[in-house]
């Protein structure tokens, strides 16, 4: 089920009479008087009701002699919620292209001329910018601490906290006095 439809179909299922059209469904076919009697609503109020419901695919209708009759589409019913969170969303570029101002404006914040200007106190900042200076180690060399220090001093002063927050961060991994870019 796409997003979208799902979306829709939540917004229909918020509402207690349709709620209760589909129980009475589920236990057989019926017409709209009868769904009127037996709920005690209008039979102008019930129609709306499934009106809203066929627009969802969430009941079918069919003739029988002169009557409408109405049934659930179960199908629709059978799909796993976390099926639906899990499928990629309709504005996934939208949301990177958001991640990646904000990151933007953090970078632009905390560093002038290349050295960050102060280490940030929110932790999502701080991991941007640990990102940001971890940009100018190579993946998979093995640095000694002495090296280290030195690169990661030519972005700030306090390079041990920066070091230290880069390895509890994951994003620099240490066995000894040697360090490496995960």
């Amino acid at each position: 089920m796409m997003e979208t439809d799902a979306v829709k179909l939540f917004k229909c299922l918020a509402d207690k009479s349709r709620l209760q059209i589909l129980k009475s469904l589920i236990q057989e076919d019926m017409y709209v008087e009868r769904l009127a009697e037996r709920l005690g609503l209008t039979p102008a109020t019930i129609s709306f009701h499934l009106k809203k419901l066929e627009d969802v695919k969430a009941v079918t209708s069919y003739k029988e002699q002169y009557y409408t009759m109405y049934s659930i589409r179960q199908e629709v019913f059978m799909a796993n919620i976390l099926d639906i969170i899990k499928e990629e969303s309709d504005e996934i570029q939208e949301q990177k292209q958001r991640e990646e101002a904000y990151r933007r404006k953090v970078i632009s914040a905390f560093f002038e001329y290349g050295r960050l200007k102060s280490i940030p106190a929110q932790r999502k900042k701080e991991r941007i910018c640990l990102e940001e200076i971890a940009g100018q180690f190579e993946p998979g060399r093995i640095y000694e601490e002495k090296e280290i220090n030195e690169l990661i001093a030519r972005f700030h002063e306090d390079f041990c906290t920066i070091r230290r927050d880069m390895i509890s961060e994951g994003i620099m991994a240490r066995k000894g006095n040697t360090y490496w870019k995960k």
